[in-house]
């Protein structure tokens, strides 16, 4: 048994499921065994802190338990209550015999109701978490007393909170924006993915409800009328081939212009850096919007082109059946374009990543490679690559999950251009040349189809979560760093 929890512990879902058993066991001890003041903050949470003379505490904690009760009598309550059904008056114009005009009647909102509704979900489930912790902490105190210990007045605690747990202090802001500004748009997102929030269901005018799974469902469905299914395949399959083209050319290139830059063949390398540079100090909205005009159907890469006769020989080698090289215009040449465009965006970051990487190589292994009769290729292939990757694999790592969401490259270059044939994913508001996230943005910003673009929104987070997860349980698997020493 005890080899068992062992284990547990070292686990973490095991150590986070042994955590919430050993603190309701505490709870459960607080009130079995805790005395008149403990069982008090049951009812009065600052009860505790009184009787142990933390009069400051026991008035801040009972001010926040009624601050807790206040907002669910009148906030929370009230749309817990429309939560299961997320309202069920429309929006309505209703005579007023009092003022003998037609008034908009008292209307549900469902969109307001799904979002307090979470709000006060996760209030409530603070409040009671807290509230399980405070009887704790006055068992805690209760224990002190009988042991005779000294119990720390408040600005004790507060002396304390600004020293010895200074960290906490520190975070606390943090956690707080992080909880307001991400977790409670994250959970608001997930559910609406439940729901059948879209252009027919739109908010005040109308409501919309829970549906279940049916979304989830529509997204992996190819009919006649429901073509989701074929779109997304379509849509994540060239994401993903994206994501990898994106970042390893990127990479790759990134290196070798370093390693041609950093040569001893190499002239005036302050000069070949700064142009380089140059190309990121101009911001990549206007690079992309500018390049979007350069490869246009008559921009001036087809004019160059068709100057040179380019044109013409691709058209008889049957690879184009327009007067012009369709760059953003055709599914295959337009996906080819986006790549090299990214490759010309993307390469200079990395450049300046691998030189600095590249400086910091220890010589020693270079010289001993090269008095054991390795060449050029063979020190690359054996001490460069391995280094690089043991640097700026983390980077590589993130590099691929924002190129999975590179929502700035596709959108820019093919928006208001690119048009699609494939009247499948047409009928799905997708194009052959999007991306998860630029599908979903089509689908919110023109189409208002707020549940199937939550839907993809979540799948985007689970392949961004997954490959995250395996990629560094990679990259920190095994002890690497006394090979570099």
């Amino acid at each position: 048994m005890k080899e068992k929890n062992e284990k547990n512990r070292t686990n973490p879902v095991g150590a986070f499921f042994f955590s919430i058993g050993a603190f309701l066991k505490e709870f459960v001890t607080a009130v079995a065994d805790g005395d008149a003041g403990v069982k008090a903050s049951l009812v009065i949470c600052g009860a505790g802190y009184l009787k142990r003379k933390q009069i400051i505490k026991g008035i801040l904690v009972t001010l926040l338990e009624l601050a807790v009760i206040l907002y669910m009598a009148f906030i929370g309550a009230p749309f817990l209550e429309k939560f299961g059904t997320l309202g069920t008056v429309q929006q309505a114009m209703v005579y007023n015999p009092t003022t003998m005009k037609n008034e908009v009647n008292d209307y549900d909102n469902s969109l307001m109701i799904l979002m307090f509704g979470v709000i006060s979900l996760v209030v409530l489930i603070l409040a009671v978490i807290l509230w399980m912790v405070n009887v704790v902490n006055n068992y805690k105190l209760q224990k002190r007393a009988e042991a005779g210990k000294h119990i720390n007045s408040f600005k004790e605690d507060i002396n304390r909170m600004l020293n010895e747990k200074f960290h906490v202090t520190l975070l606390a802001l943090p956690v707080a924006g992080i909880t307001i500004f991400t977790v409670f748009p994250l959970i608001v997102m997930i559910a609406i993915a439940f729901t059948n929030y879209d252009q027919n269901h739109m908010p005040p005018t109308a409501l919309f409800t829970w549906v279940g799974m049916t979304n989830f469902k529509s997204l992996f469905t190819t009919n006649l009328t429901m073509t989701f299914g074929y779109t997304f395949r379509k849509v994540l399959c060239w994401t993903l081939l994206w994501a990898v083209l994106a970042t390893f050319t990127t990479y790759i290139g990134g290196i070798l212009l370093a390693l041609l830059i950093n040569s001893k063949f190499a002239k005036v390398k302050k000069f070949w850096r700064t142009v380089f540079v140059a190309a990121i100090s101009v911001p990549q909205f206007v690079t992309l919007l500018l390049l979007r005009n350069f490869f246009a159907n008559t921009g001036i890469a087809n004019t160059f082109c068709a100057n040179i006769g380019l044109t013409d020989l691709l058209k008889k080698l049957g690879l184009i059946t327009t007067n012009y090289i369709p760059f953003l215009t055709d599914p295959v040449w337009a996906k080819i374009t986006i790549v090299v465009i990214n490759i010309w965006v993307g390469v200079p970051y990395l450049m300046l990543i691998a030189t600095g990487v590249l400086m910091n190589i220890p010589e020693e292994l270079k010289e001993s490679a090269r008095i054991d009769g390795a060449n050029p290729f063979q020190i690359f292939r054996k001490i460069t690559m391995p280094y690089m990757l043991f640097i700026t694999g983390p980077y590589l790592v993130t590099q691929f999950t924002a190129n999975i969401n590179n929502f700035n490259v596709i959108y820019l270059l093919t928006q208001d251009i690119y048009t699609t044939t494939d009247q499948k994913l047409a009928a799905s508001n997708g194009k052959e040349i999007d991306l998860l996230v630029t599908w979903l943005f089509r689908l919110t910003n023109e189409f208002y189809n707020y549940k199937m673009a939550a839907v993809i929104a979540i799948f985007v987070f689970i392949i961004c979560a997954v490959f995250t997860l395996i990629a560094f349980n990679f990259l920190i698997k095994g002890d690497k760093e006394e090979t570099f020493q």
